[in-house]
């Protein structure tokens, strides 16, 4: 069995357009290199995204945002899939909810993914629960996903690692485990 890197709203609308924070530009670097490494040790990558139509209940929320087919539903140029990569789009918080992502997983033997993107307190943390409820043993690669502010951000972090029983990894240490073969503690 193996990981996928599941790649989070990292969509312009997101990180420069309606919904911009600053703060996701410090993750870009780190996910790259957490992308790369995963290429590299035979583990999937899989984009979701915000795919969202008029209809959809969350922009009640947030207001109009990465709507299906504009630019800013798109996968921000810093990280663009590759061929091998997998890219799927979400109408909801969770990647998992109704996206065709657990049957991906299953057919190409993932038994566990590593979140990353944005934000952590959201589409991370409902993603994560996902994860959790369906099996797949959940780690958050902690510099690789962010949210509007710090206490934000803490929260979803704390609240994963509790409740989801998830790993909270840095994206070096989890390279280093695809490196040597190491399994982390929780």
């Amino acid at each position: 069995m193996k990981e996928a890197v599941i790649i989070v709203d990292m969509v312009y609308d997101f990180v420069y357009g309606t919904l911009k924070t600053d703060r996701a530009q410090k993750i870009i670097p780190p996910i790259k290199s957490l992308i790369k490494s995963a290429r590299e040790s035979g583990n999937e990558v899989v984009f979701v995204g915000d795919a969202h139509l008029p209809s959809d209940p969350e922009l009640e929320v947030f207001g109009e945002h990465s709507m299906k087919g504009t630019p800013g539903s798109e996968t921000i140029r810093e990280l663009q899939p590759q061929q091998g990569d997998h890219v799927l789009e979400k109408r909801t918080y969770s990647a998992f909810f109704e996206t065709g992502l657990d049957l991906l997983l299953r057919r190409l033997n993932v038994d566990s993914v590593v979140i990353a993107g944005l934000h952590t307190h959201i589409c991370c943390r409902h993603t994560a629960a996902d994860a959790f409820h369906r099996g797949y043993g959940v780690t958050l690669a902690t510099d690789c996903v962010e949210a509007l502010t710090d206490e934000d951000h803490n929260s979803g972090l704390e609240y994963i690692k509790t409740i989801y029983n998830s790993k909270s990894l840095t994206s070096g240490e989890i390279i280093e485990s695809w490196a040597t073969g190491a399994k982390f503690k929780i």
